[in-house]
């Protein structure tokens, strides 16, 4: 990781067990160095997850002699192929959120510019409103969805 002047980062440790805190500066080295880690083992799990479907896809080639057979194992891989899409996508949000770190952008509001929370964070890692600013995007997806 680098610093905004090209300089390499100076590694953050954290300590074994450590959890972000509000008694904490917002998005203070050790926070940010958090997120990373939970960003990136999420991306590595992903791929991994990922490189395992292509290997079983790759594995199951076996045509089935039976019509229920046969439309059934299609079902499984058009859901399996429907579920890695979906964490290819996933993986692209990941990155954002691994860029936006090294920016100094994380864990701020893009409509606001406020705190999004560590709790939010936390369950949603790659979350980039805040909860009242989502919750107000929802509300107006759902106002032109229904028009």
């Amino acid at each position: 990781m680098k610093r905004k002047n090209g300089c390499p980062a100076k590694a953050v440790k954290l300590p074994k067990g450590y959890k972000p805190g509000d008694t904490e500066q917002f998005m203070n080295a050790r926070q940010r160095e958090y997120f990373r880690r939970k960003l990136v083992s999420w991306r590595a799990q992903l791929l991994h997850d990922s490189s395992e479907t292509i290997r079983h896809l790759q594995e199951d080639t076996v045509a089935q002699p039976d019509v229920a057979d046969r439309a059934t194992a299609e079902v499984d891989r058009a859901l399996e192929l429907r579920t890695r899409d979906r964490e290819r996508k996933l993986i692209s949000k990941i990155d954002e959120a691994l860029r936006r770190i090294e920016q100094g952008t994380y864990g701020y509001c893009e409509e606001t510019g406020e705190p999004i929370g560590l709790r939010r964070l936390e369950a949603r890692p790659i979350a980039t409103f805040s909860l009242e600013a989502q919750e107000r995007h929802e509300r107006r997806e759902r106002v032109h969805r229904d028009d």
